[in-house]
């Protein structure tokens, strides 16, 4: 099959065309012709900084972890697949699991759901691990019905996720971005925009809160950026990170009492705990796709197989609105 494999890590690293084995469906794996993969942050990181993380794979490497396709095998044990079924799940990409920039990958069956039929493929693949990012932080900092909750990054692949589903969890949403596009999505899709390059945080708590914070906050910056989550938290209140990878005070959470929630979506994935966890998590966010409680944005540029390496530099470049797709 074709892939596009990465020889060497590092800043210049290119992608290339190459011929690899045909994956062989095995136990609880199906193998699937994949239509479509999105583009992460982490994949990014991979690809950068190579050894430097613990869960980058060895070179040669094919990279990718969010996919929609269609099963053509089914491996032993496996219930609730069978060939021909369109499927979307995140599960490659690291360590010793192949990724998704191939033509087929044998796929673990419990990362996996039926892919939302009112989604197409492109659209599909830029769900999964965003999706179950902002569902599982959503759900651990107990957003509900009539909280106020802001979304840092709001215009981003998981931002934009998150802040759909904290509205259809009942919550009142305000969101941060930059430029016209992001805050025209941001408002689209239900929240109050807040500029960050305009706004400074206790100028919008002021506002919008009357000064007490939010009962969540939600941050996909991360990094730096998590010391404007502390300060925009009420007394007593919540902040998912999805980036905590830094070296910070945590004084200010001290004195307000504050719950930190570091998610990390990649673990089952890692380490083979709790996989099962991720296709059902896949199969509720289907449910609520396809019943209109909220969609995937595609970022507009296209992307295809020779395109790899302008995918992950528009990913960068800061200025992506909604996710990033190559469809193979």
């Amino acid at each position: 099959m074709k892939a596009m494999v990465l020889n060497t890590y590092g800043p210049d690293a290119k992608f290339e065309l190459a011929e690899v084995p045909d994956p062989v469906a095995t136990p609880g794996h199906v193998v699937v012709k994949v239509a479509a993969s999105s583009v992460n942050t982490v994949d990014t990181m991979i690809r950068t900084m190579g050894a430097e993380l613990p869960l980058s794979p060895g070179v040669p490497a094919i990279l990718g972890m969010d996919f929609a396709g269609t099963v053509v095998a089914v491996g032993d044990g496996v219930m609730g697949f069978v060939e021909g079924d369109e499927v979307y799940g995140c599960a490659g990409g690291l360590l010793d699991l192949q990724g998704t920039l191939a033509e087929f990958i044998n796929a673990d069956a419990r990362l996996l759901a039926h892919k939302p039929e009112t989604l197409s493929m492109r659209e599909a693949a830029a769900l999964p691990l965003v999706g179950i990012t902002a569902f599982e932080g959503l759900i651990r900092a107990g957003v509900g019905e009539g909280q106020n909750v802001l979304v840092q990054g709001g215009a981003g692949g998981v931002g934009h996720v998150a802040v759909q589903i904290a509205r259809h969890l009942g919550a009142t949403v305000s969101a941060t971005g930059r430029g016209a596009d992001q805050m025209a999505l941001i408002e689209a899709l239900g929240a109050r925009p807040l500029d960050f390059t305009k706004q400074k945080v206790e100028d919008y708590v002021a506002e919008h809160t009357d000064g007490a914070g939010f009962d969540v906050v939600f941050d996909s910056v991360g990094g730096p950026n998590m010391a404007n989550s502390f300060a925009a938290a009420k007394l007593n209140g919540h902040v998912a990170s999805t980036v905590a990878m830094v070296e910070i005070d945590l004084s200010p959470a001290h004195f307000k009492g504050l719950s930190l929630h570091v998610v990390f979506m990649l673990i089952p994935m890692m380490h083979d705990v709790g996989r099962q966890t991720h296709g059902d998590i896949l199969k509720t966010l289907a449910g609520l796709v396809d019943a209109g409680a909220f969609k995937p944005v595609v970022d507009e540029r296209a992307f295809g197989w020779t395109d790899i390496g302008a995918a992950h530099a528009h990913l960068t470049d800061g200025e992506v609105v909604g996710k990033v797709v190559v469809e193979l």
